[in-house]
């Protein structure tokens, strides 16, 4: 089957054919850097860098880009409070960024514009929607022109004649309809401010969006992604404004992941139950928290709870174990035995590309994954060689890969450590041999309480890192 890619605007499944056949034009909203990263950024990033990596696997020469919103009222209100230039602190919030997703194995942006960085673009575009009309200035600030798009609401769902109700806007009788958005505002004492056809001011959030992407990916997209409550107003306000200004459709496909749950209750600063990705990383792999967000789908809610994340790890564990070395003293596999391996590792590839393909179904592409993993490890118990085990393990790798998943070892000790571990599972095994259970097993519980795993079979004993 042909990629499917499930559409906000269509409210469907469709089928994803790029507008240059082989070529991506991907952009996805990133953070406003004013505090450091949460595991909700951190799920959002992961979702779009699966979907990345998926479109590079199937062939597509992806162009990816994720802004920085690096001038903004938090930005502006962190400073004041923090007594720091509000430069230096995006910059800083930036950086930090950077690193968690280097950290987390996400690959790097082909580009990371910032809207301090695209000003020119930014004012061309708000010139070019007054000189359309669907733009207009009052007294220093520029505002969009909402009635002016017959479609406007048409990724939301909402009707312009109900959403002035229900929508959180402050009162402007300057504003001809009170749904009216800025993309200028006219500078106000101690903030930072560019010149302009309107006088020193700075931008609006919407408007930076439409003008990173014109200017970095052109008039149109394939795919703009971001989390489900940028659909309003920031998506539909970006469809407005591009289109406005080029008369085309501005992406083919939009794509919004699940907002995140700590024990079914939503994460917010306000709430204070907010868990950086540092707080994260510092008590579990990086692998745990992909592995977390390809468990889910990612339009829907994906809770965040201890016993969730304990479940992830021992899924991790189990991912792990499929990478493992053959059993000592293995004798090898009988020819069909080896055949059906082999066998299963191209079903399992076949059934990886048809979940993926389903709208990225990376929950599906997992159990598929746990096939391989089970047939691995029935083979290397059933004494499988080495080399009998490499070709499936290839496509295990290679599959895992496609999902960004390291599936490194968890080291805690160097070679010395590794040495001494050896001589003890020895001992053990002669502890065994004289049927000295009760030492044996001491043995294997202190082994484990210092973090290593014992695997025993007919042919011997094996240890990891857990």
């Amino acid at each position: 089957m042909s990629l499917k890619i499930y559409n906000t605007l269509s409210r469907s499944k469709v089928d994803f054919e790029p507008i240059e056949p082989g070529k991506v034009r991907f952009y996805v909203c990133g953070p406003t850097v004013y505090a450091e990263a949460h595991i909700g950024h951190a799920m959002s990033a992961l979702v779009f860098d699966i979907v990345r990596r998926y479109l590079m696997y199937s062939g597509y020469d992806v162009d990816f880009v994720m802004n920085f919103t690096d001038v903004d009222d938090k930005i502006i209100a962190k400073a004041n409070e923090l007594g720091e230039d509000p430069y230096e602190l995006a910059e800083h919030y930036i950086n930090e960024y950077k690193r968690n997703l280097e950290e987390l194995n996400i690959l790097p942006a082909t580009k990371n514009p910032r809207a301090t960085e695209d000003m020119p673009q930014i004012i061309s575009m708000i010139e070019t929607l007054i000189a359309k009309g669907s733009a207009y200035a009052v007294n220093g600030d520029v505002y969009y022109r909402v009635e002016s798009k017959d479609d406007y609401g048409k990724l939301s769902g909402r009707k312009l004649a109900s959403m002035s109700a229900g929508a959180r806007i402050q009162v402007d009788e300057r504003k001809d309809h009170p749904m009216d958005f800025a993309l200028w505002k006219s500078a106000k004492p101690g903030e930072p401010a560019w010149e302009s056809p309107w006088g020193q001011g700075r931008p609006g959030w919407h408007i930076e969006c439409s003008a990173m992407n014109m200017t970095h990916l052109g008039e149109q997209i394939d795919i703009h992604g971001g989390g489900n409550d940028l659909i309003f107003p920031h998506h539909e306000n970006e469809i407005a404004q591009t289109e406005a200004v080029t008369g085309k459709e501005f992406s083919r496909v939009w794509m919004h992941n699940g907002m995140l749950s700590l024990k079914a209750e939503k994460m917010s600063k306000s709430l204070g139950n907010m868990i950086s990705v540092d707080q994260f990383l510092a008590d579990h792999p990086a692998d745990v928290m992909r592995l977390w967000v390809l468990n889910g789908s990612y339009r829907g809610p994906l809770i965040y709870s201890q016993e969730v994340i304990e479940q992830t790890e021992q899924a991790y564990q189990r991912l792990l174990g499929a990478k493992k070395a053959a059993l000592p003293g293995a004798k090898g596999l009988e020819a069909a035995a080896l055949e059906a391996l082999n066998a299963e590792a191209d079903k399992v590839k076949a059934d990886f590309k048809e979940k993926m393909d389903d709208d990225f179904n990376t929950s599906g592409a997992l159990a598929a994954l746990y096939e391989l993993v089970k047939a691995i490890n029935q083979a290397r118990a059933e004494g499988a060689k080495d080399e009998q085990l490499a070709s499936a393990q290839a496509v295990f790798t290679e599959l895992t890969g496609v999902l960004g998943l390291r599936l490194e070892e968890q080291k805690t000790a160097g070679g010395d450590a590794d040495a001494f571990i050896d001589l003890l599972v020895r001992l053990r095994r002669d502890l065994r041999a004289e049927k000295n259970w009760a030492l044996s097993d001491k043995l294997r519980d202190g082994l484990k309480d210092l973090g290593v795993i014992l695997e025993d079979s007919k042919d011997g004993t094996t240890w990891s890192w857990e």
